[in-house]
């Protein structure tokens, strides 16, 4: 037993404990949902364009912003393949990556403070402001350029400790550093953090007495980073423009100094307080069983658990000497305010606002390594049991504060998929140059161009062409500008980058879906007046523009294999089937879909879900159960149903022959129902 003690803490001291721990943490809090995730927000249509349109369309559509960074992609879309499994699992290993970079370079700057490291690279692994890991395709790439402005510094600090190793190191650092400069704006100015990290070590590891000599030695290991710095910056100004982020900064000075410069110091105070914390703030928001349901909570308490079980053993068990000689280093809060600083750069300069919230929750990511320092280096003034036992709290809650959002981002995915699935059973094919008209309110982590990807690889499997079939818009995003109104015969260009699509409102078809209700093709004569859509989705105003005619009972759509296999056939699917069937005058046919979907364990949860049936069982002469279902609608809501149930025998009434039968049902149902005449 003792031997297995002494082992066990023989291995805790040594260079392979932080590693492993942070990879077990990394794979508690974000990848233990994996299999269940997908594609999310910017990567749904930077896949699309990579694997179905193909490298060159990949090549146009980072033309505009970051050439450099799409040379990444090419690279390491030819290893990977289009399943969300495997950029789950490689956007874990750069999460893992970049925080055991962090790690080794705590470790080099205070040697022998082996839990500083790991405290630092603990919080900088599971930082909470950063809310996206699971956008893996897109983010994996991020991690990759961070890692290399990591990896630079270390290189940077080695050639400094092994001088015979100088100037390969050297080199090496000043290679990794052009890659981070070049390839992403995001991590550009934590450059200028660089020289501080160089000042400390000179400071602290090399026998130069005063203050100007400690600077000019800074000042002269500095210069080549520097070169770099600025060749980069020539590049940016002169040889290639980034058509996306522009410095809106610089002409508000030239107009308004001081105001500006006011305006800009309050906004790096503001920022500097979201993302340290407010940021961190939000580990204190846990799960409501009522909301998120009894798994998520069990979901969310096993990780907690067994993250703080991890985290207290490793670093009580560690016989670190920031325990035997605890002593306050003011430099881990001085380096964690200056790379704060250094992060923000971009932002700033372009105006952009640094938000807790999706997706803008991304600027965050160059703050994390300051932010991580900053607390750790606040930390070191409560006693050693009082500062690991707040730093064991902070990171269990913060890998459960991570799990949560996994789960909220499998939900999405999820959403994604019954929407696209109800879509296939509901159009087999569309028409091409139609434009789709969605609500967003039931998607956290997609924008409608998202959609827009999903839908052309469905409905136009084996584009090549620079042309776009397909657009998927939401009209509160759209409405204005891409979208001028709800008029027809208005023109609509919108630009892919990599394609484009032109097309027109006079063919439009418009749905809708508010789970748990099934998605629904919108009717122009019932949806218009319907009370049940909000105003606020702009969906009843799109619901005069759409139309069924666009879709087309050939099934030329293909389910991407990514959307996984088809989902059980519950009442959606019957719904779906029986409108497509209305669609095509096959009465017969949505009655006997009726009477399988109301033999299911399952039930409409829209009254208005009832109608194609209604409809289906007047034309085809059973008026009993068309006027049970007419009536089972109207109980759920009398003054929402009566109206649209009174538009619904209208068109009954036209579309069938005369009959004594019709007529005495339709006046019962219109007297029920208090239909004007």
């Amino acid at each position: 037993m003792k031997t297995s003690l002494r082992r066990l803490s023989l291995f805790i001291d040594s260079p392979f404990a932080a590693p492993l721990l942070l990879a077990l943490v990394t794979v508690l809090a974000y990848g233990l949902l994996i299999p269940q995730l997908g594609f999310y927000w910017d990567e749904l249509p930077m896949s699309w364009i990579r694997y179905e349109l193909g490298p060159d369309a990949m090549a146009r559509y980072f033309s505009t912003n970051r050439p450099v960074w799409g040379l990444l992609y090419q690279l390491t879309t030819r290893i990977l393949p289009q399943s969300p499994i495997y950029w789950q699992v490689f956007g874990l290993f750069w999460r893992w990556m970049s925080a055991l970079l962090v790690w080794a370079i705590i470790r080099d700057l205070w040697p022998g403070r082996r839990q500083l490291a790991l405290i630092v690279s603990l919080f900088f692994l599971l930082y909470p402001g950063f809310n996206q890991q699971w956008t893996a395709y897109l983010y994996s790439h991020f991690f990759i350029v961070l890692s290399f402005f990591l990896f630079s510094i270390l290189c940077m600090l080695w050639s400094l400790r092994f001088p015979r190793w100088y100037w390969p190191l050297t080199i090496l650092a000043l290679a990794f550093s052009a890659l981070n400069l070049w390839m992403l704006e995001y991590f550009f100015t934590l450059e200028f953090f660089r020289p501080f990290v160089i000042f400390y070590f000179v400071f602290s590891f090399e026998h130069l007495k005063s203050f100007w000599p400690r600077l000019r030695r800074t000042i002269l290991l500095w210069i080549p980073y520097l070169l770099v710095f600025l060749a980069d910056v020539y590049w940016r100004l002169f040889v290639f423009n980034n058509t996306v982020y522009q410095p809106a900064l610089i002409p508000k000075l030239k107009a308004a100094p001081l105001a500006t410069l006011a305006g800009l110091a309050r906004t790096i105070f503001s920022n500097l307080y979201t993302v340290s914390l407010a940021a961190w703030g939000q580990v204190f928001q846990f799960p409501n069983p009522v909301v998120d349901g009894p798994r998520t909570v069990i979901y969310y308490l096993i990780v907690v658990l067994l993250t703080g079980l991890l985290a207290a053993f490793f670093l009580f068990a560690n016989r670190s000497p920031d325990n035997e000689h605890p002593r306050i280093n003011f430099w881990p809060i001085g380096l964690g305010l200056i790379a704060m600083l250094a992060a923000g750069g971009p932002f700033w300069l372009a105006g952009l606002d640094i938000t807790l919230a999706y997706p803008a929750s991304r600027f965050t990511l160059p703050f994390m390594l300051g932010v991580s320092l900053l607390l750790a280096g606040l930390l070191e003034f409560f006693p050693v049991r009082v500062r690991l036992g707040i730093v064991s709290v902070l990171i269990l809650l913060a890998a459960g504060r991570q799990a949560l959002w996994a789960d909220d981002f499998r939900r999405d995915w999820n959403t994604q998929k019954t929407i696209f699935w109800q879509m296939f059973w509901r159009a087999p094919g569309i028409a091409p140059n139609t434009i789709v008209l969605l609500n967003d309110g039931a998607f956290q982590f997609y924008a409608d161009n998202s959609l827009a990807a999903a839908l052309n690889w469905i409905y136009d499997p084996g584009n090549r062409s620079n042309a776009m079939d397909y657009v998927l818009f939401f009209p509160t995003s759209r409405l204005g500008g891409s979208l001028q109104g709800f008029e027809a015969g208005q023109p609509v260009t919108y630009d892919f980058i990599s394609e484009i699509f032109r097309g027109n409102t006079s063919q439009v078809i418009a749905f809708y879906y508010q789970p748990p209700g099934c998605l629904r093709l919108l009717d122009p004569e019932i949806d218009s007046q319907n009370r049940f859509i909000p105003d606020a989705t702009r969906m009843r105003e799109a619901a005069g523009l759409s139309s069924s005619a666009w879709i087309t009972p050939d099934e030329t759509a293909r389910m991407p294999k990514i959307y996984g296999p088809e989902p059980a056939r519950g009442w959606c699917y019957y719904f779906e089937q029986a409108d497509l069937a209305r669609q095509m005058g096959d009465w017969q046919r949505v009655v006997e879909l009726g009477d399988k979907a109301f033999n299911l364990n399952d039930y409409p949860n829209d009254p208005i879900e009832r109608f194609v049936f209604i409809e289906g069982y007047a034309h085809t002469g059973n008026w009993t159960r068309a006027k049970e279902l007419a009536i089972a609608s109207y109980k759920v809501s009398p003054n929402y149903v009566s109206p649209l149930l009174c538009r619904l025998l209208n068109r009954i009434d036209r579309g069938l022959p005369a009959s004594g039968e019709k007529q005495t049902s339709l006046n019962d149902l219109r007297t029920r129902f208090s239909c004007l005449p």
